[in-house]
């Protein structure tokens, strides 16, 4: 399946689509991970996994890569339909800050409200992969396996 939306759709009660992220899911507060949902998920579904990348960070690498990484989880099973918030399910990948698990949005001083786009990707595997993958490592594994996906866009500027 090529890397396009499908009717399965993606919520959080923590924020609406296209609504500010509230401060503890950022680094300014708790640092938290949101509260995610979804539904419509297809038939032959086996496990998920979830990211979270702001395409408006400011930074390009050479191989083409742009944007920041907040969030890569996987190995999440495909009876699963939501993550509470802080969740500690699944695998963590390596986040563009050098670390595993969740980073919260904190865009460079001055530079404005950035989009954070979380997304859910359904897979026809449950093949568990190791930790710590970045998320290029990971999408290079799991393209051909991914059934179903949307996401969900939420916003934050910086307060100080």
């Amino acid at each position: 399946m090529p890397f396009a939306l499908s009717p399965m759709t993606l919520s959080s009660s923590d924020f609406p689509a296209d609504g500010v992220i509230p401060r503890d899911c950022t680094g300014e507060g708790e640092d938290r991970s949101p509260v995610l949902s979804w539904d419509k998920v297809p038939e032959g579904t086996e496990s998920f996994a979830v990211i979270c990348h702001d395409p408006d960070a400011p930074l390009v690498s050479s191989n083409g890569n742009y944007g920041f990484v907040h969030w890569v989880l996987y190995n999440l099973p495909g009876s699963l339909t939501e993550l509470s918030a802080g969740t500690d399910l699944g695998t963590a990948g390596q986040n563009n800050f050098g670390h595993s698990g969740y980073g919260g949005p904190m865009p460079p001083e001055g530079h404005g409200t950035h989009r954070y786009y979380f997304w859910v990707l359904a897979l026809d595997s449950n093949e568990q992969y190791a930790p710590d993958l970045t998320l290029w490592q990971l999408l290079e594994k799991i393209e051909p396996n991914i059934i179903g996906m949307n996401r969900l866009v939420g916003t934050y500027r910086r307060e100080g």
